[in-house]
């Protein structure tokens, strides 16, 4: 079993998450009595293992070691993430050298004194968010295109940039800042499929109606007969509503007809528009069609946008397609809502921007 010395850091994530994706069998130490953060690295054992005392550290098989997340990344990735051309594995090693010597030390210089590493210093916190202002825009104009930084899919880029990026989001970018930045937003959100998604029999069954069976029949005293009367005759306790059922309480309900829809093409169809909500029916189309370029990252949009909205599905119920080729296409659809407003006010996680 390979094993890693580390410290809760973008440094350690970064090596630990591309261990993840190439399946290699990582086991992190980084808790006592394996690892005393700023005591473990000046031990006589930990540096004849690694010299410099820097962590992360990994030690793999048959002795082998070696440390700086960079190093311990590159090693316990597969092909797919260095990059499977040499093409692809310089522009990998492109995008990682800018996290190391774009962003890394103006985030330093940012982020350190807000976690009481080092001391406030009022005029290099300035420089330092325009240093981290002009550094986000060639990466934003690379993303405009893009889906991921190199190639279709995730790499040691990805990796290395979101971590990087990770603690000045979670730090000190207040939502105005990364405003400007909207495709290395999206580029941050993006969860790609690793496996394609199974038919799940349990959810499907929670889905459908329930059927009412009959209560079996035993027989009893007439004393026990008697209680199940006094039991039948009291009020049964209100049970509690969930979200969904709070925000829209007097609206009926929208899953049946739009099951039956998904259901049967006909009858499906005649029983959606038979019990359908005139009111509740809006149509869409995408606020920023300028920026819609190749149709799959568009298609990516649009199911992304359904990912986020799951917990709506009792309320809602929408059709969206794209029309068009790519750099000339257009996003547009037809919603149909549980009651007679827009329902993304009502709850923290059905919100989405619109005007």
């Amino acid at each position: 079993m390979r094993k890693c010395l580390t410290a809760g850091s973008h440094g350690a994530f970064k090596a630990l998450i591309a261990a993840q994706y190439s399946g290699a069998q990582v086991c992190v130490l980084s808790t006592p009595p394996h690892f005393y953060f700023g005591q473990t690295g000046c031990t006589p054992e930990f540096l004849r293992k690694f010299p410099s005392g820097k962590v992360p550290a990994f030690e793999g098989d048959e002795g082998f070691s070696v440390c700086e997340s960079n190093a311990i990344a590159y090693y316990v990735s597969n092909e797919d993430l260095c990059g499977s051309t040499p093409e692809a594995a310089a522009q990998a090693v492109q995008w990682v050298s800018f996290a190391d010597s774009d962003v890394i030390p103006p985030g330093s210089t940012w982020v350190f004194p807000t976690a009481g590493i080092t001391r406030h210093n009022k005029q290099a916190t300035e420089i330092a968010k325009e240093a981290v202002r002009r550094i986000l825009g060639p990466l934003d104009t690379h993303l405009k295109t893009r889906t991921f930084l190199v190639g279709e899919r995730v790499t040691l880029a990805e990796i290395t940039d979101v971590c990087t990026l990770l603690w000045l989001y979670k730090q000190v970018l207040e939502p105005s800042f990364p405003q400007a930045f909207p495709n290395t937003n999206r580029w941050r959100e993006v969860k790609p499929c690793e496996k394609m998604a199974q038919f799940d029999a349990k959810k499907f069954t929670e889905s459908q109606p329930k059927k009412e069976t009959p209560a079996r029949k035993e027989k009893g005293s007439r004393e026990e007969k008697q209680k199940q009367r006094k039991k039948a005759a009291a009020p049964a306790p209100e049970e509690e509503m969930e979200e969904c059922e709070q925000a829209l309480p007097c609206q009926g309900p929208l899953c049946s007809p739009a099951q039956e829809y998904l259901r049967h093409a006909v009858c499906g169809t005649a029983m959606f528009w038979e019990h359908f909500g005139k009111d509740g029916l809006w149509y869409a189309e995408y606020r920023f069609p300028e920026e819609l370029t190749q149709t799959f990252m568009s298609c990516n949009l649009i199911t992304g946008t359904f990912q986020r909205l799951d917990k709506l599905r009792k309320n809602a119920f929408a059709g969206v397609i794209l029309f068009g080729t790519n750099n000339s296409s257009s996003i547009s659809g037809v919603w149909v809502f549980r009651g007679q407003e827009l329902a993304f006010p009502l709850s923290p996680d059905w919100q989405v921007d619109y005007e």
